[in-house]
């Protein structure tokens, strides 16, 4: 059997010694997403990189905290799945704008537009385990999606993080 448990991790102390025994794939436990994942070493990189855990990274806090950054870049570069979250509540992160998330996502954690864009959603959806129903756009799935103003091609969504570029919200297709 395969048991999926899901823990929020906080680390607080500046060390990562705390993940070592949550993020190791022992006795087929699997870890889906790992939030808060701010704080990871190569030690780290190489556990998550074995196992089917998708780093979930909340870039909104540190820049709300004026807190260390995720290593987004060097969890990309070793294949690790990256998903991004707003951690929307008022002690951390006062904004659940997740197009502000993805624009912190390129300019604080070095993202490229499209591995942002990704990580916010289908990479989200695969975090909450609901990749089969949203994330993108393909047949079968629920309609979620934004239509966006006009712009000159998708790297200008990050770059436009003062604008909204969200011209139209669809739930379920309407």
């Amino acid at each position: 059997y395969n048991i999926y448990i899901y823990i929020v991790v906080y680390i607080t102390n500046g060390t990562s010694s705390k993940n070592k025994t949550i993020i190791n794939n022992n006795n087929n436990l699997s870890l889906i997403s790992s939030p808060c994942a701010e704080v990871v070493d190569d030690e780290d990189i190489v556990a998550l990189k074995s196992s089917k855990t998708i780093a979930t990274l909340l870039p909104s806090a540190p820049f709300f905290l004026q807190d260390h950054v995720p290593p987004a870049r060097r969890l990309i570069d070793a294949g690790i799945a990256v998903a991004l979250a707003s951690d929307f509540n008022p002690g951390t992160s006062p904004s659940g704008r997740m197009p502000f998330v993805v624009s912190l996502a390129c300019i604080m954690l070095k993202m490229l537009p499209e591995e942002a864009i990704q990580a916010a959603t289908l990479n989200g959806a695969f975090a909450l385990e609901a990749a089969t129903e949203y994330g993108s756009i393909s047949r079968g799935k629920k309609a979620n999606l934004i239509l966006t103003k006009p712009m000159p091609s998708l790297a200008y969504f990050p770059y436009a993080f003062g604008s909204d570029m969200v011209e139209r919200v669809f739930i379920n297709g309407h």
